[in-house]
């Protein structure tokens, strides 16, 4: 019976585990399933950004993938990253669901048709409130989703322009894209709602050293994290219900 199919998931690794990651919570691909992962289902994960991806013949076996976080621009024209549009267009044309988180919200825009460029007001990092479209399906479900949502960013990159037939369905003061939607099967969404803060503190200090933020930035947010919550239980039901097909 199609009911007791097994259900397949696959996560597209975009980014490196630190070690920091991988000790504390089994690595990024250990946060996602926490996230997302139910009974009786079977979580893969591909390491894209170093050439590790399904074989093709694999892809119907999927009942859904989500593209994750990177520390690459995902307007840059590495060999992986042309790879993972060309992956993209296949789990486009299959009607595969994809959600895709920061990094991975950006690549579908560019591999859909959009464009993705620096933001002009430069780095976001720390917790934001985003406003759900009120016609969105999250906003008209039954999941009782409150249309304003604290979540993690950490970002310097954004979807500047949609991809014809796609639909910004959140927004903040920030960025103008912050979540969106193409047909029934394709999501992003730009913040990080995987994340806990201790994660975001660790990324802080990553990119301080890496010189990619500036110490008053770093100080900024590390002072204000006490009192920012990320609204973790409704990203996980929203991503969960996308995700499953129940939206």
């Amino acid at each position: 019976m199609e009911g007791d199919e097994e259900k397949r998931y696959a996560v597209l690794m975009c980014a490196e585990d630190s070690e920091y990651v991988r000790k504390k919570h089994g690595g990024y691909f250990g946060v996602f399933v926490r996230m997302l992962a139910e009974a009786g289902e079977t979580w893969d994960v591909y390491r894209v950004a170093m050439g590790e991806f399904p074989d093709e013949h694999e892809l119907p076996l999927y009942h859904g993938f989500v593209i994750t976080g990177s520390c690459n621009d995902a307007y840059a024209n590495d060999t992986w990253i042309h790879d993972l549009i060309n992956l993209l267009h296949k789990l486009n044309s299959m009607n595969k669901k994809i959600l895709g988180i920061c990094f991975g919200h950006q690549i579908l825009g560019r591999a859909l048709g959009g464009k993705v460029s620096r933001s002009p007001t430069g780095w976001d990092i720390g917790v934001r409130t985003i406003t759900l479209s009120s016609s969105s399906p999250l906003a008209l479900s039954s999941l009782d989703i409150p249309l304003k949502l604290s979540i993690i960013e950490c970002h310097r990159d954004e979807v500047r322009e949609l991809p014809a037939k796609a639909e910004v369905i959140a927004w903040s003061e920030k960025t103008g894209i912050e979540m969106f939607r193409y047909g029934d099967h394709i999501m992003g969404i730009q913040g990080h709602p995987e994340y806990s803060k201790d994660i975001l503190l660790h990324l802080i200090d990553r990119l301080l050293n890496k010189d990619y933020i500036m110490d008053d930035l770093a100080v900024e947010v590390r002072e204000k994290i006490a009192l920012w919550e990320p609204d973790k239980e409704a990203w996980k039901k929203v991503c969960v219900s996308f995700l499953k097909g129940r939206l």
